[in-house]
């Protein structure tokens, strides 16, 4: 089975008026998504951002968690903040993969719009259980990642579709279920 990495990316993000922005670090991403991690057996989650001050908050609020009063207060939350890495670019955390895996991995990413490099849940999920390259998956934070940075990855996973026509889930929401996706149990061939 491959091993499989996540990423959240804060920049380069669009805004609503196309123009390349940094967001601002969540709470609540780091949180979320470092316990839906742990759950699905991600490898490794790295938050992704390019500004030092916005680092900072981030490693404070997994020092709380990790060694602070938080480690004692909720040591769930703690075992789920070992899997998660900061770093400054896509760049460095694709580096420390292949440093960890002796190879390069897939990099995949969502977006709510098909592209000639859409792949399925399916298909992926079937890498996944059958190949060893590691999988790297990117999120997007704000209106998602710039086109140039979304055509340089490997894949781009095909759209969450709900019953109604509206498709705009918070990150949050979007990476637990694809890692459900990816690396739940198949309640369909039961």
């Amino acid at each position: 089975m491959a091993n499989l990495y996540i990423g959240l990316v804060h920049y380069p993000i669009m805004n609503k008026h196309k123009e390349v922005i940094t967001t601002a670090i969540t709470n609540y991403d780091i949180h979320d998504i470092a316990r839906a991690s742990i759950t699905y057996d991600v490898s490794k989650y790295f938050v992704i951002h390019n500004i030092p001050a916005q680092r900072e908050l981030v490693r404070t609020i997994m020092e709380h968690w990790k060694s602070g009063f938080g480690s004692t207060y909720n040591p769930d939350r703690k075992d789920a903040f070992t899997g998660v890495e900061l770093v400054n670019s896509i760049a460095v955390a694709v580096r420390m993969i292949e440093d960890l895996e002796g190879m390069k991995p897939i990099v995949a990413t969502t977006d709510a719009r098909t592209y000639d490099n859409t792949i399925s849940y399916a298909r992926m999920r079937e890498h996944l259980e059958n190949e060893g390259r590691p999988v790297l998956v990117l999120f997007g934070t704000g209106y998602g990642m710039t086109k140039e940075t979304m055509e340089s990855f490997d894949y781009i996973l095909e759209p969450i579709y709900g019953h109604g026509e509206y498709n705009h889930l918070s990150v949050r929401s979007a990476v637990s279920i694809i890692l459900d996706r990816l690396r739940g149990e198949a309640w369909w061939n039961k």
